[in-house]
């Protein structure tokens, strides 16, 4: 194998991986709200991947850099690849999008456009159209400015053309933005026994004769176009600024980044479309995408069911843990066991109240905590200026540079330190990923500490979909040196030692290389050897290097990769020892745990951190050992049901081409059997 495909790209995997997403909603055996929702997922993940990646590489174009890491391509062969990918996954979306409507008619759930409206209906779709969308109407007519509007990132547009069949006037064009704060789907009265359902995309085309009545015009086309913008922030560096003001101007300027997507309605008139390129200054280095009728399916994530049940996926609400009495207290309970929840299984609220607790315990003195992404409304905020109200000393160290999590940080900042939480932004350079909880309690004459370690962020929102785990302990092992990890925001230019966490920048890379090497030389020696990992995406180009080593020392690999998997499995003489799973199902796969053999005396580790060299290179992360052998039993159980998947689990290979796994054991579907194994022992 030539050594530039022993790591695939990145950016390509990544593509696979959205694919994946796409199958759901391809897949006739998911609910089909679901499948329609699915397409807004692949659509909002899309939008992302331009605004970073494909930003990133038009960066690295304009500056004519052309790291190795892009495994030896250039990024303008990359950018070809990825518009031939999209191009087919674009096929098959507007086909996929096609056939759930046909489904929907199955079930006498009816699309109407514009031209399919009844009398009744067109009378509602008046009114609604004067009173919900009218005032947030602002038409741009071309002709009357000087240079083009700019055009919203995550805004969808109707690029209007009017003109008149029956006499010479002169063709306006017409830039008109669809309000977003609006819901896209309005609910139609029933056609008979028909329940009909429109976007208000056509809703403002049945309405455009009204909206322009002052004209001269009787034809009046409107196809929709969105731009996406590089979504990079370029943060100014004057000193007289704080880190929060020089934030703020950066999420303020990225709706004005340069743009590297331009998606159209393939059916627009090549007039029109001529026009707006040559106005937004378009070149052949520009991704240029024909589209359908229809864009912004991110705004489908949310989708209603007006249908039956049985077209959303059966309901699964959070159980509760059962060393978790919620009318006793969680600190008592972790001071004898170390408890681990899992979410979206079990109630993250259990979470809530450990710090709910610890905020009017009158033995607590203190609360620390990191902050990465959290809800709209957050408990956990209320919690920490609950804490702080009643006098305990409450620190929370906020990553003000959480990817499209920055002006919420902002608001949340200020809402804390008005409360009187000291709040710390971290170490200049680094994210702070990592997400711990430390809390400091006086008992008799000594102080304890208890500290949570998790996998994923304290948010609500994401916790009742993404599958994350959350130890709870007081081991001494584990809270001391967490309480060194706080001790490093502060003063970050101490030198920290770790026995038991392995901790990035300077730690998790030499310490996942040391269990790996234990495994080698274990393997070599004729003992068992194997590892286990689950994580989200596997990119760092040494540590991909390190298991195919691994691989030929003959130590058996097992891999669950959600997104990025940059490693080839299965090739003779370079990972035929490793086998490789992505799972992709109703919940989001989001925790990452590490299990290494060690001659069958094994470590386990859960961990904030993805193999990816930003996350073990430049960003503070935590990966944390499990030593409760009951938490072990239990860890191992679920990789078990994770690796006999064979009904959601697609096999990650050198061809990317996402086969999902079938075999003639009966059907496993990991998440629903994990669901069942919480939802029992919660009754037990």
């Amino acid at each position: 194998m030539s050594g530039k495909k022993k790591i695939i790209n990145r950016d390509l995997s990544w593509l696979s991986f959205n694919e994946r997403v796409l199958q759901e909603a391809i897949d006739e055996t998911v609910p089909l709200v679901e499948r329609m929702r699915f397409l807004g997922i692949y659509s909002n993940n899309l939008d992302e991947f331009f605004k970073v990646r494909v930003a990133t590489l038009k960066r690295m174009i304009d500056y004519a850099y052309n790291p190795k890491e892009l495994s030896g391509e250039k990024p303008a062969k990359i950018l070809a690849q990825i518009q031939e990918k999209v191009l087919v996954q674009q096929q098959k979306f507007s086909q996929a999008f096609d056939n759930i409507i046909n489904e929907f008619e199955k079930e006498n759930i009816y699309f109407i456009n514009e031209q399919q409206l009844n009398e009744e209906q067109a009378y509602f779709v008046d009114n609604y159209f004067d009173t919900n969308i009218l005032p947030f109407l602002s038409p741009i007519m071309l002709s009357n400015v000087e240079n083009f509007p700019e055009m919203k990132d995550k805004s969808i547009y109707f690029a209007i053309k009017l003109s008149n069949s029956k006499r010479k006037v002169k063709t306006e064009y017409v830039l008109m933005e669809i309000p977003s704060i609006l819901n896209r789907v309005v609910r139609l009265p029933s056609d008979g026994n028909r329940q009909c359902i429109i976007l208000i995309d056509d809703i403002i085309r049945f309405c455009l004769k009204d909206l322009f009545a002052i004209f001269s015009f009787d034809k009046f086309e409107a196809y929709t176009i969105k731009l996406t913008r590089d979504a990079e922030l370029d943060i100014d560096n004057d000193l007289s600024k704080s880190l929060v003001e020089m934030i703020s101007q950066g999420v303020s300027s990225r709706s004005h980044g340069q743009p590297v997507r331009f998606v159209y309605d393939q059916n627009i008139p090549n007039d029109l479309l001529k026009y707006i390129i040559n106005k937004l200054k378009f070149d052949n280095t520009d991704t240029i995408i024909p589209g359908a009728r229809y864009h912004n399916f991110k705004d489908f994530i949310t989708f209603p069911n007006i249908g039956e049940k049985r077209l959303e996926y059966p309901s699964t609400p959070a159980v509760e843990h059962p060393q978790i009495d919620k009318h006793a207290s969680i600190i008592e309970t972790i001071m004898h066991k170390d408890v681990m929840l899992h979410y979206p299984y079990q109630k993250f609220d259990r979470f809530v109240d450990f710090l709910r607790e610890a905020s009017m315990d009158p033995k607590v003195k203190s609360v620390k905590i990191t902050l990465y992404r959290l809800s709209k409304n957050s408990k956990v905020v209320n919690a920490l200026i609950n804490a702080a109200r009643n006098g305990k000393d409450v620190t929370a160290v906020i990553e003000l540079q959480a990817r499209f999590d920055e002006k919420s940080n902002i608001y949340w900042t200020r809402k804390l330190e008005e409360a009187g939480v000291n709040v710390m932004f971290g170490i200049k350079g680094l994210k702070i990923h990592a997400k711990l909880v430390l809390i400091t309690r006086q008992e008799g004459k000594i102080l304890k500490s208890y500290a949570a370690v998790c996998t994923g962020n304290f948010h609500e929102g994401n916790a009742a979909v993404y599958t994350d785990v959350a130890l709870l302990t007081s081991d001494k092992r584990i809270t001391n040196e967490v309480a060194r990890v706080f001790q490093y925001f502060d003063s970050p230019y101490w030198n920290y030692s770790y026995r038991h966490l392995l901790v990035s920048p300077l730690y998790m890379r030499s310490g996942l290389i040391k269990l790996i090497d234990n495994e080698i030389k274990n393997a070599k020696a004729g003992k068992d050897a194997y590892i286990i990992l689950k994580i989200n995406n596997l990119v760092d180009s040494d540590m991909v290097k390190k298991l195919y080593q691994a691989n030929n020392a003959g130590v058996r690999i097992k891999l669950i990769v959600r997104g990025i998997c940059c490693l080839t499995p299965g090739i003779e003489g370079l990972s035929e020892n490793i086998d490789a799973i992505s799972i992709v199902d109703k919940f989001l796969e989001h925790s990452r745990v590490f299990v290494f053999c060690n001659n069958n005396d094994e470590k386990y580790y859960i961990s904030s951190a993805d193999w990816m060299t930003r996350n073990l290179d430049h960003r503070v992360e935590v990966a944390c050992p499990i030593y409760d052998e009951e938490i072990k039993k239990e860890i191992w159980m679920k990789l078990e049901v994770q690796l006999s998947d064979n009904t959601k689990a697609r096999i990650l290979n050198e061809a990317q081409d996402n086969q999902y796994v079938r075999n003639d054991a009966p059907p496993i579907r990991a998440q629903f059997v994990l669901y069942d194994y919480y939802k029992n022992k919660a009754k037990s």
